[in-house]
């Protein structure tokens, strides 16, 4: 018998993808599942800093966590509205996602609409760009005077001042996030509308039916599903969104949930702020599963047959030279200029005056002496604080896309090898649950486990290594579908060949595999290097002074009022992330507008 288990353990260690997925198990149960536990319990447990309000000593078992957050008066405030505000931004922000991405797209593949190529590319920057780049665009051009009594440029240009409802709260965090979460609806429903049959349209054409009638009964019903699925992506991430919150909701205390959970986590009620993290992650799970659920139930709603592929784009005719230049004049207006607002307003000596005697490089190139609007601090090019930011910035992303990319790798490799046992689905599913969590709800669980020792692991809070470590699980997703992807592309014979003939298996990963499949896993690393360079909620509570990063110097700036810095650092960032963005795809040849455009 024990002959028999040796020999059947042998038999499984002898196949490599079984070595890794066994592996892999351990340690992302270990980062993702136990963390979760720990953030679980601490729902329900007494912290130090509440320990004198609550009058129970540190680490004792309560319920008044969610009685706070779900039951008390205080929960109006505390949980109930920031909610409330989450629901109303995040469903506007899908209207406006759909709305502009689907139009757009469109307009891209059944119109006769001049510059694809270049409107195409072009639709694609707000989503490559960090999120919070329009927030802080929009506050340059629209804040007023009410509000910080420094006007934007908006109003210095024109006299007219905008109202609060217009510069601050919901209405501009709503159609900020949908600008730049557009691209999803653009690419999924272009998708299919440039792959589906076309054999109903020109059957309807036949007879005669009017195009609007085509669009409303035929066109519309077979997008519904790539409708919903962008429906549930951008309402999942926008439920999510931390910085356009907090950049145009702060000036007017507009809070939603993400921003609620940043200010009880940096106040005195650090078990309230878990239990709307726990809120959080459920209802992003939720939200995705149901997608997972509405897709699956839909598998016969074909859109591409293999007949007739010829669609027969839209005449605009005379207005096709209109409908050219607006929609040009829009895609500039939300992809270009939000880069010549970031440059204007940080040589700015004072906001809102924009005469020629204004206009000053010392807030880039200025010694402390000179900047004493920012208590001294040295221009952004000769400020140490900005060059350890930034190479702090670099080495982490650089790490945490060597790791992540790596594991993503073999984690994709053992998960194709090893199709169809259990062991290679759950590694799967945990490879991809850091994707189903919030940014700042995922901060909190490692927050929550690693402030304090747990066996032979030490407290982690305010080290390097934290950062590396909740950045590599967080883009790990990323990386496996990469690999996933292309190791499903491989046939399994390439590799048997060579495990014939007597290879190894890392001469057969090196000599076979990899370089046949190298574009695919080059953008394995590069991807979570791009991500991991414009990330701020993941990383705005587990930074130290010691250990910042671009964007939590930026997100301090902005805090302390200092604009023309905050402006410059935002600059630099997607400067670097749109370099690097083109990096990516000269070295892949993978373009996410790619087969969409004309």
């Amino acid at each position: 018998m024990i002959k028999k288990q040796l020999y059947r353990f042998y038999k499984f260690i002898k196949k490599p993808y079984n070595v890794i997925l066994s592996v892999l198990l351990i340690v992302l149960g270990y980062l993702t599942l136990f963390p979760m536990l720990t953030m679980i319990k601490d729902t329900f447990t007494v912290h130090v800093s509440e320990s004198m309000r609550l009058k129970q000593a540190a680490g004792t078992f309560t319920l008044n966590h969610w009685l706070k957050v779900l039951f008390d008066p205080s929960s109006l405030s505390v949980f109930y509205k920031p909610f409330l505000n989450s629901l109303v931004t995040s469903l506007g922000a899908c209207l406006v996602a759909l709305v502009f991405g689907g139009v757009f797209s469109w307009l891209i593949t059944r119109t006769n609409i001049r510059w694809k190529k270049a409107l195409s590319s072009l639709f694609i920057f707000p989503y490559i760009m960090p999120s919070w780049t329009l927030a802080l665009a929009w506050f340059n051009v629209f804040k007023n005077s009410v509000v910080g009594g420094v006007p934007g440029t908006f109003q210095a240009l024109t006299g007219i001042e905008p109202p609060n409802w217009f510069a601050y709260g919901a209405f501009p965090i709503a159609l900020v996030t949908g600008l730049h979460y557009a691209p999803f609806a653009y690419i999924m429903i272009g998708g299919v509308l440039r792959n589906m049959d076309a054999n109903l349209e020109e059957a309807a054409m036949m007879l005669k039916t009017k195009r609007n009638r085509i669009v409303r009964k035929i066109t519309i019903p077979m997008i519904l599903p790539a409708v919903l699925s962008t429906f549930l992506l951008v309402f999942s991430s926008a439920m999510s969104s931390f910085a356009v919150p907090q950049f145009l909701g702060l000036p007017v205390r507009y809070q939603v949930l993400t921003t609620q959970l940043y200010r009880t986590l940096n106040g005195i009620n650090p078990g309230q702020g878990y239990c709307i993290a726990m809120i959080m992650i459920l209802l992003s799970v939720g939200i995705l599963a149901f997608n997972q659920r509405m897709v699956g139930t839909r598998k016969n709603y074909t859109t591409v047959t293999g007949k007739s592929s010829n669609i027969s784009l839209v005449n605009l005719k005379k207005a096709r030279n209109v409908i050219s230049v607006i929609a040009l004049i829009l895609i500039v207006i939300v992809s270009i200029l939000p880069l010549v607002s970031f440059a204007l307003e940080s040589v700015i000596l004072r906001p809102g005056d924009y005469s020629p005697s204004n206009f000053t490089l010392q807030f880039w190139i200025g010694t402390a002496e000179e900047n004493s609007i920012a208590n001294n601090e040295a221009g952004l090019l000769r400020n140490p604080n900005l060059w350890k930011a930034l190479w702090n910035s670099l080495k982490l992303s650089i790490i945490c896309a060597i790791t992540a990319g790596s594991l993503g790798f073999l984690a994709g490799y053992g998960i194709v090898r090893g199709r169809g046992t259990k062991l290679a689905k759950v590694v799967d599913n945990l490879a991809f649950f850091p994707y189903l969590m919030p940014s700042m709800a995922f901060s909190v669980i490692y927050l929550s486990m690693f402030s304090t020792r747990h066996g032979p692991i030490p407290a982690l809070y305010g080290s390097f290594f934290l950062l590396v470590l909740i950045g590599t699980v967080k883009y790990m997703p990323f990386a496996s579908r990469s690999g996933i992807n292309s190791m499903l592309q491989l046939s399994n014979q390439i590799e048997e060949a060579g495990e014939i003939i007597g290879v190894s298996w890392p001469k057969r990963m090196g000599r076979l595999v990899i370089p046949i499949q190298k574009s695919s896993f080059i953008s394995g690393y590069l991807l979570p290097f791009t991500s991991c360079m414009r990330e701020l909620s993941l990383f705005v509570l587990l930074v130290t002074p010691q250990n910042r990063v671009l964007t939590t110097l930026l997100f301090q700036y902005n805090e302390k009022g200092w604009s023309q810095y905050s402006n410059g650092i935002n600059l630099m960032i997607v400067i670097i992330v749109l370099v690097v963005n083109a990096v990516v795809n000269k070295v892949t040849g993978a373009s996410i507008d790619k087969g969409i455009g004309g």
